[in-house]
């Protein structure tokens, strides 16, 4: 079965009028505020991509509307690789980042929601931060999600790809064409970043500030290189409102959809929900005791406020930091590694293992004691009320193994360049979970520009194998997918 690169060339058409159009508000950011270098890097990469993106979709109007398991995974990668690799070039054309490598990682960076960079803490032209900041936003949700709700409308029929980016059982599966559902789940999306920027323009923060910030948070995705950190803030009611939507971020965005379908009590029954919020109150707590009790802070309340900001920051993977977390007790930061690495609920802007998966591991495992007692007894993988067949089960082991596998492999590819291990580790659970946060030499401003323009480059694609979960990506370098019909 060979691939149908006539569709692959519609969407290469499609993402380049969507990226195209994505700098538009960057073009005015810069042209009103920022040197014309930054101006040029923009223009020259938007009006090209204009241009080729219709040109494309005007030559392609009559091709065959079989799209097969290999094409959609093929398209995942193909769209998140592309709109990093095109999404790099404002970066470079403005002469922000003259090693090209850099602009692809900070490109990468943005569209995988990984809170790193390669910028030193550097401020940047508020051009890039706004085109940081649209790229991430349009990463939140996945590129894929535009594509599929455009698609159809081109008359290319994506009933399924939008299954093929993942292993997780999800909640009973909802009764309509993933167009359908991803156009609720866009709208979803949109009112929250309306809402955010609406709370956080009472703040005193301004209107830009307020923008970059909402979309970082719904994303999931700190934007580093922004003009003032959340921290200089010391606002009690922007850290909430930003703990509130990356916490909303993180859940499941099927909810969403039940409530606007008038079934809220969804919400309250789905196991994944209470577990993810059980992680986060028992976090918190236990990490705000060992601030109060170690001395780190004072007072109970500060320790508190410190303690859920980033619980909330490492669980989401959003990459938020309010102060030097590394100078922490070991007991706080073993917590905050371990939620980081364990990530959001699936179907949402959050990275990472999924909360779900994680669930049906402790569950076998619980299975297999359960059969070192009653070696004869029939004893099913449950999330909920739901028995899980043994073709999922099988599915999440082997995506919990890969997973665990991959982690070792990019520390051990990234202490190629040396640095101790606390720094090397952390960091590829950073890049890995798409947090982008890490202690030792990258420090809490997740500072990647540590590394090797070789290491940079791996991380960079470890980002994309991170964010599309892993098998869709590697998928694509076994031979037997490109083996004809087989």
């Amino acid at each position: 079965m060979s691939l149908n690169y006539h569709i692959v060339l519609k969407i290469f058409g499609l993402l380049c009028l969507v990226l195209g159009i994505a700098m538009l508000p960057s073009i005015l950011m810069s042209y009103l505020h920022d040197s014309p270098s930054v101006l040029f890097g923009f223009i020259i990469t938007s009006l090209p991509l204009l241009l080729l993106g219709i040109l494309i979709l005007l030559t392609t109007k009559n091709i065959p509307r079989a799209f097969r398991i290999r094409d959609g995974y093929f398209a995942v990668t193909f769209c998140w690789m592309i709109s990093s690799l095109l999404g790099a070039f404002p970066y470079f054309f403005s002469g922000v980042f003259p090693n090209f490598v850099d602009a692809l990682f900070e490109s990468t960076a943005a569209f995988t929601t990984t809170g790193c960079s390669v910028t030193s803490g550097m401020p940047l032209p508020m051009g890039i931060v706004l085109w940081k900041a649209t790229s991430s936003w349009l990463g939140g949700l996945s590129l894929l999600i535009f594509v599929v709700s455009i698609l159809p409308a081109l008359g290319i029929n994506t009933l399924n790809i939008g299954t093929y980016g993942s292993t997780s059982p999800t909640l009973n599966q909802i009764k309509t064409k993933i167009a359908d559902s991803s156009k609720y789940l866009y709208l979803i999306y949109i009112s929250f970043t309306i809402l955010e920027f609406i709370l956080l323009s009472f703040s005193e923060m301004s209107s830009f500030e307020a923008l970059i910030n909402t979309l970082g948070s719904v994303s999931t995705n700190v934007i580093t290189g922004d003009l003032t950190s959340i921290a200089s803030y010391d606002s009690l009611y922007i850290e909430s409102v930003i703990t509130g939507f990356t916490f909303l971020a993180s859940v499941n965005f099927m909810l969403y959809y039940y409530i606007l379908h008038g079934k809220s009590n969804h919400i309250f029954r789905d196991i994944e929900f209470r577990v993810f919020t059980s992680m986060l109150l028992v976090s918190s707590l236990l990490i705000s005791l060992s601030l109060y009790f170690s001395g780190t802070y004072p007072s109970m309340q500060e320790a508190l406020r410190m303690g859920i900001f980033q619980t909330v920051s490492f669980s989401t993977t959003s990459g938020y930091t309010l102060t030097d977390y590394s100078l922490w007790p070991s007991f706080t930061l073993a917590i905050l590694v371990t939620l980081m690495l364990i990530g959001g609920c699936y179907a949402s802007t959050s990275g990472s293992f999924k909360v779900i998966r994680f669930i049906v591991i402790i569950r076998l495992i619980l299975r297999g004691f359960r059969k070192r007692l009653h070696p004869r007894s029939v004893v099913a993988v449950r999330v909920g009320k739901t028995v899980l067949s043994a073709e999922t089960v099988s599915l999440i082991t082997a995506f919990a193994m890969l997973y665990a596998l991959l982690f070792l492999m990019t520390c051990l590819v990234v202490s190629i360049d040396n640095l101790d291990m606390m720094t090397s580790i952390t960091a590829a659970a950073g890049i890995l979970s798409n947090t982008g946060l890490a202690f030792g030499d990258a420090g809490t401003v997740a500072d990647f520009s540590i590394f090797s323009e070789p290491i940079r480059l791996f991380l960079a694609f470890m980002m994309v194998v991170g964010r599309l979960e892993l098998f869709t990506v590697l998928i694509l370098f076994l031979p037997s997918f490109w083996s004809g019909d087989r």
